[in-house]
């Protein structure tokens, strides 16, 4: 079963699928001399639980280890006498493999990743030296203060639903997890309703299929890793860090998930934060001083969103960051200036062009829609809904994420009562239900 779809810029999409449930995915460019490989696997932190937490990081790095015909440097090799580079990332809600080379040899791509994503043996050997650089790894995250702050501020969202845990990991975890674990996990979590092999380039979806069915053909068609959605329970909360000199902020508000009419929230988040102009750099950084860097950014995910604020800055000054933040967030629910949401959008359409310039960007993004949504969305879809949001569908997107509850982490150096006079001044604006 195929379907195809063209694009303004001459690119086209085009998805078939195996029988037992594979999706194969082109992103045609014909003009260009590359072509981006990936296979993308519906499991990650998401998909775990807090024993588990960390075993879809483990086997994405274990998986290059080596297959049952091809050691660690033989894969190695054999992507580099094609010029290729191999790669590969864990998400929340996924995990992907990836290769780069020319676009002649986009199928032979898909052989060699089938090879690592089916046929790891996950050596005892080489899981013991791997283990260790995985904790070097998660030791240098949890001395960074943002690392730190975010994961606390996922804590506060999402509870002890999984949507909280890091991708990282569990030092706990990565310390006793065995090859049997790992292989257990993947013929768990790696089959046909899970997986999408896409490639974006000059390339044919009937070659790329061809090499799929043969690399993932017999692959079980098992059933797709759903997850019940977490309920956002917002809370706030510090962790002091020694030898820290910044607190790191990280506020924050529920917004609704992929399927659901998240565009104003999208929009509201490009208004508050987008660039050196909008209110948030302007009255923090420009007019006050109070952080070298802000931002603010909305986080859609299948299952769920967030709308972000975050910042750095000396112990002393987080007390009129937030005085600062509380009252632009609630004057926005009030109005949105017809000027700032023009940017916005702008902004908005510059970024979507520049993501179009990505390859590997606009597949993942058509790769992920295939498992959330189970199509890929036009472009021209999301900007038609950002278009046709107004001024006050945008304020009133201010307006009900400040009705929810709201979540706030800080980490790094926390002066002492910062997050009682935190919690004093968001219920001084009706911020977030206190």
């Amino acid at each position: 079963m195929a379907h195809s779809a063209a694009v303004d810029d001459g690119s086209s999409v085009e998805v078939a699928t195996l029988a037992n449930g594979v999706r194969v995915l082109a992103l045609r460019l014909p003009h260009a001399p590359t072509a981006s490989v990936s296979i993308f696997v519906r499991t990650g932190s998401l998909h775990e639980s807090r024993r588990s937490n960390g075993i879809s990081h483990v086997v994405e790095h274990m998986a290059f280890k080596g297959t049952h015909t091809r050691d660690c440097q033989q894969i190695n090799l054999d992507a580099e006498l094609l010029g290729a580079e191999v790669n590969a990332h864990t998400d929340k809600d996924h995990t992907a493999y990836h290769m780069r080379g020319l676009a002649a040899d986009a199928p032979r791509f898909v052989s060699m990743l089938g090879d690592i994503v089916r046929n790891g043996t996950y050596p005892e050997a080489e899981l013991a030296r791997e283990r260790s650089v995985i904790l070097q790894e998660l030791s240098e995250d949890d001395d960074d203060p943002v690392s730190t702050a975010y994961k606390l501020f996922d804590h506060h969202c999402f509870g002890s639903h999984p949507m909280a845990l890091p991708v990282i990991g569990a030092r706990r975890v990565i310390e006793t997890l065995s090859r049997d674990d790992l292989l257990g996990y993947v013929g768990r979590q790696y089959t046909g309703a899970n997986m999408v092999v896409a490639a974006a380039g000059d390339v044919r979806l009937e070659e790329l299929a061809a090499a799929a069915e043969a690399a993932f053909g017999s692959l079980p068609a098992g059933t797709p890793n759903l997850v019940a959605p977490p309920r956002h329970i917002g809370g706030l909360g510090a962790r002091r860090q020694s030898g820290a000199s910044q607190t790191h902020v990280v506020l924050g508000f529920p917004i609704p998930a992929l399927a659901e009419p998240h565009h104003a929230a999208v929009l509201a988040a490009a208004v508050f934060g987008e660039g050196m102009s909008s209110p948030l750099m302007d009255e923090i950084r420009e007019r006050r001083g109070i952080a070298y860097y802000c931002s603010c950014s909305a986080d859609v995910y299948e299952h769920c969103g967030q709308f972000i604020v975050e910042a750095s800055m000396a112990p002393e000054r987080v007390d009129e960051y937030l005085e600062a933040v509380t009252t632009l967030l609630a004057a926005h629910a009030q109005q949105v200036q017809a000027l700032s949401l023009q940017r916005a959008r702008k902004q908005l359409t510059v970024r979507e062009l520049l993501d179009a310039e990505r390859p590997q960007r606009r597949l993942e993004r058509a790769a992920l829609d295939l498992l959330s949504l189970g199509r890929v969305r036009d472009p021209r879809e999301r900007a038609d809904a950002l278009d046709a949001a107004s001024a006050a569908d945008v304020s009133g997107a201010f307006a009900t994420l400040l009705r929810q509850p709201v979540a706030l982490a800080m980490a790094g150096r926390v002066k002492p009562g910062a997050i009682d006079r935190a919690r004093e001044a968001l219920a001084a604006r009706q911020i977030g239900g206190l």
